[in-house]
């Protein structure tokens, strides 16, 4: 009697088979790799958005240095012709309509009671491109100081025309899948007369 039901509960209960395991661990490792594929694209998407973003924000940055060296200049010179008229040789000393140019911005004392913008440094770009900005992770801020490299390059350019000029600040970065840029532009007017 015990032999019969050892015999009969054997065969009620069945195990996996060998090719049933192999089939589920298979399942099972694709659904791993799809997820991780997901993941990994994810990861990546994000990490190009951050990178635009900042892009964008140092882009913005540029437009808005240049309006306020113009604003400097027309509000605080003799007479507002003088300094639309200064505004407009800084920009050609430092090539901006022709190569390109950058500013660096770590001379500029704010507590100053004279026009701190005007000490503003304006640098011709190389044949190539302007250098790269550094990030101080102090501060949190970009520019070129001694620093950690950002990976960010920005340029500005200028379209002078009559009483107008048309600025242009193009933020470059290379991350693993390729060169990006991001530009910004703004037309500046001489609005006194």
């Amino acid at each position: 009697m015990n032999y019969n039901f050892f015999t009969k509960l054997h065969r009620q209960s069945k195990g996996f088979t060998l090719v049933e395991t192999l089939v589920a661990i298979s399942i099972f490792t694709v659904s791993i790799l799809a997820l991780m594929v997901v993941l990994t694209k994810s990861i990546s998407d994000t990490n190009y958005a951050k990178q635009k973003i900042i892009a964008g924000y140092l882009a913005q940055e540029g437009v808005e240095y240049m309006r306020n060296l113009r604003d400097t200049y027309v509000l605080y010179e003799a007479t507002g012709q003088a300094g639309w008229d200064t505004f407009v040789s800084r920009l050609a000393g430092a090539s901006c309509d022709t190569s390109g140019c950058y500013f660096d911005s770590q001379n500029i004392d704010y507590t100053s009671s004279l026009q701190p913008m005007t000490s503003l440094d304006l640098y011709a770009c190389d044949v190539t491109s302007c250098p790269v900005l550094a990030y101080d992770s102090l501060s949190g801020t970009y520019g070129y100081m001694p620093g950690p490299n950002s990976g960010f390059v920005r340029k500005i350019n200028v379209v002078q025309s009559a009483n107008q000029i048309r600025i242009v600040s193009t933020v470059y970065w290379e991350q693993n899948s390729g060169t990006y840029n991001i530009s910004m532009s703004e037309t500046l007017f001489n609005w006194v007369e």
